[in-house]
């Protein structure tokens, strides 16, 4: 008992020491999407930010594939010292419910660090199509011709593809799912016409709307966003029910000595008070959302009740 007592104080006082040090090389953040998309946007703001905080370069390393499994299975892999972090969205919580056989446990294999920004899904079209006008053009014509249209999501299992399903849903429509690697090579191809709409979280999305090159029809808010005054809900356009508001956050491998989790939540807490990463949050679409691990923690349990119950009704089929 002594030698065991002694092994623990000793491992104790070993990682005390190393969460002092810390951060004393640079850190890995993985955003488990493409180049482009919300992820990637937020990833890269949060990367500089904390370089410039920490006085270590944070590098932004994108691992994409499986509507995020590789790189969030990567992540929790990596060795719990604050030398790898995640960009973790609401992908996070909707993969336990949507895959069988998933390589992680939400709340055994991360720590919760903080919430950064949140923001509704957008559902965006090519500004030439004849249904482009309104969300009332674009369900008539999907019952008009169902299958017909299809819809992009950053993958299967995304919260862009969930939030899909849940529009075929209420409001009794039948699109054709595209899935992608990134909502950012979705939109691109709705752009170019290969696709006529997708699903796309706001920082992909928004630039090119204002540029005249997709038009968004609606957003899966409860009411319009101050931040996008021109967009108006599903509510508006006639459908009930669609609300999904997508969150981007950090997180830390689970077994991180806590001092390393406390640090890294006051540095993310007074990265997102600042005002560039506000305004560069903002002109994205996105709402500054931080919050304290404890909080984040019980999101993140009920999030995962949320979703295997919107799996349920929604009769989505298990991958």
């Amino acid at each position: 008992m002594k030698r065991f007592a002694f092994l623990l104080s000793t491992l104790l006082a070993a990682a005390s020491a190393h969460a002092q040090d810390w951060p004393s090389k640079p850190i890995r953040l993985i955003v488990p999407y493409g180049v482009g998309g919300g992820s990637d946007f937020v990833g890269r703001l949060v990367g500089q930010k904390l370089s410039e905080q920490l006085g270590q370069q944070v590098v932004v390393e994108n691992r994409p594939g499986a509507a995020s499994l590789v790189g969030t299975e990567a992540a929790a892999r990596a060795a719990p010292d604050g030398y790898t972090l995640l960009l973790a969205d609401s992908g996070f919580t909707i993969n336990p419910a949507f895959y069988r056989n998933i390589k992680y446990d939400p709340t055994k294999d991360f720590a919760p660090v903080s919430v950064v920004a949140e923001t509704p899904y957008l559902l965006v079209v090519n500004p030439s199509l004849p249904f482009a006008g309104s969300l009332k053009d674009f369900l008539a014509a999907a019952k008009a011709q169902p299958g017909r249209i299809n819809v992009g999501s950053a993958g299967n299992g995304s919260g862009t593809h969930l939030t899909a399903e849940l529009l075929k849903l209420r409001a009794g429509i039948d699109l054709t799912h595209v899935p992608y690697k990134s909502a950012g090579a979705a939109v691109g191809d709705v752009v170019g016409g290969q696709i006529q709409a997708t699903m796309s979280s706001p920082p992909a999305a928004l630039p090119l709307v204002k540029a005249g090159k997709l038009r968004a029809l609606a957003a899966a808010a409860a009411k319009r966003s101050s931040l996008m005054p021109d967009v108006p809900t599903f509510l508006e356009g006639g459908v009930e029910g669609v609300q999904v508001t997508n969150w981007y956050s950090v997180m830390a491998v689970a077994g991180t000595p806590r001092p390393i989790i406390q640090r890294l939540h006051a540095e993310v807490a007074r990265a997102v008070a600042s005002p560039d990463m506000r305004e560069r949050l903002n002109g994205g679409g996105l709402e500054p959302a931080p919050n304290t691990p404890e909080e984040f923690g019980r999101m993140v349990a009920g999030e995962l009740t949320r979703w295997m119950q919107v799996i349920r009704d929604a009769k989505i089929r298990q991958e």
